[in-house]
């Protein structure tokens, strides 16, 4: 009878000892933010497409789940009862099976399941980082108030000073008045002591006069010249959108989202149901970046905003509210009277284009650096002027099929307005 209770003590403390989990926290956050949250929610709380994770540890052993998260197929197909349940609970949809994962990996995902508050207090820190970078910031501009305060101060000190000095010099005058004072006073330096009797003076006095003349209708022309040019133009969007987080690190490719951009005469304004291929389950934010000035939960905030204008309801997963649709604020906007197409410009100038200007991706050229950009604005001038100037520098792509019958001379350098690129009609019809 001891025997057959020390094995039974031995067995029991091996199986224990088999569930016990140990994998790294960290690493299992990164592999279930790129294997597991299409189904499953972040914070392990919230059902999603598949359930909720807290506590999946301690309800099923370590056995159990490795198997389920190896191949579940392979587990319900052995009869084991709980995975049935599972597979029926919702509604027979199979989860993906990832054969690919190590033992340890899979152990790191269980440890992170096992431990979510880990991460949630580095969030914790980096938030309090956030808001001792506020702080400081609040306390400068305090301080730069202060200062601009006190030099307004003396200015105003200094008018003050200077406006009793003139009431005292009109008092003295015989209470003549301020403008009679001033009129007396120009016709004394202008006519007695220069123009009276002299010439030359009346030369260089007209020279004069008709150098501010001219500088001033130079002055109205460059105004002119300048409406509705609208570099660094940056709206407020009704959605705040960080091309940063989307492309730059996350890699999105910029026409994955302004897909008529290479074959049409527009880029467009991607539809939400693009942004939906994501945020259908993507419903916050968790990754490492965080704008200066922003919090996680803003950024959060504005997700929510994608479920009101597409009417989607994250609790019940389906589209039940009436849809509102996004205002979004153009930025880059040809006037009717100018023709731009996209396509012509990235199908066949785009190799030619990037060795001028000296980029990796043919939109930067015009819009800027976008990907670096937390919120978009206008890189450029946009003028007449400033397309006219790289059609004169950019050469056109004599390996391009259209070009490549009627250009045999690969060394001759030909710019797009020796093929017509300058002409009015090309762009104004």
């Amino acid at each position: 009878m001891r025997r057959i209770l020390f094995f039974i003590f031995i067995i029991s403390f091996f199986l224990k000892a088999d569930n016990s989990i140990k994998g790294d926290i960290k690493n299992g956050t990164e592999l279930f933010k790129k294997n597991c949250t299409a189904c499953h929610s972040i914070d392990l709380e919230k059902k999603m497409i598949g359930p909720a994770l807290h506590g999946v540890t301690e309800k099923r052993n370590r056995k159990w789940l490795h198997q389920w998260i190896k191949n579940n197929k392979s587990l319900r197909d052995s009869g084991d009862k709980e995975a049935i349940k599972i597979y029926k609970e919702y509604g027979n949809i199979e989860m993906n099976s990832f054969p690919q994962l190590s033992e340890q990996q899979i152990d790191d995902i269980l440890s992170f399941i096992q431990n979510p508050d880990i991460n949630k207090k580095e969030d914790h820190e980096i938030h309090n980082e956030i808001n001792d970078d506020k702080k400081e910031e609040n306390k400068f501009l305090i301080k730069l108030i202060a200062f601009c305060f006190c030099i307004l101060f003396l200015i105003v000190f200094w008018i003050l000073y200077k406006v009793q000095i003139l009431i005292r010099l009109i008092d003295e005058n015989k209470g003549e008045t301020k403008i009679s004072i001033f009129k007396n006073y120009l016709i004394n330096i202008l006519y007695k002591k220069i123009l009276e009797n002299n010439r030359n003076k009346w030369y260089l006095f007209s020279c004069f006069t008709g150098f501010f003349l001219l500088f001033g209708i130079y002055e109205i022309w460059n105004y002119l010249m300048k409406i509705d040019v609208n570099k660094g133009y940056k709206p407020k969007q009704p959605i705040y959108f960080s091309h940063k987080i989307h492309s730059e690190i996350n890699g999105i490719d910029c026409q994955y989202c302004h897909s008529s951009a290479k074959y049409g005469k527009v880029s467009g304004i991607p539809s939400a149901n693009i942004c939906m291929n994501c945020h259908i389950t993507i419903h916050e934010y968790n990754g490492n970046y965080i704008e200066k000035g922003k919090t996680r939960n803003e950024y959060n905030q504005e997700i929510q905003k994608i479920y009101h204008a597409v009417g989607w309801d994250p609790e019940t997963r389906k589209y039940s509210r009436k849809p509102h649709p996004i205002q979004w604020i153009r930025i880059h906007n040809m006037p009717d009277f100018v023709y731009f197409d996209h396509s012509q410009h990235i199908i066949t100038g785009e190799k030619k284009i990037k060795q001028l200007k000296k980029v990796n991706l043919v939109c930067n050229a015009c819009h800027g650096e976008v990907q670096k950009m937390d919120t978009v604005e206008m890189s450029n001038d946009f003028t007449m002027e400033w397309c006219i100037s790289c059609h004169k520098n950019v050469e056109i792509d004599t390996d391009n099929k259209y070009y490549k019958e009627y250009f045999t001379k690969k060394n001759k350098k030909i710019t797009v307005d020796m093929v017509g690129g300058t002409e009015c009609a090309k762009c104004h019809y």
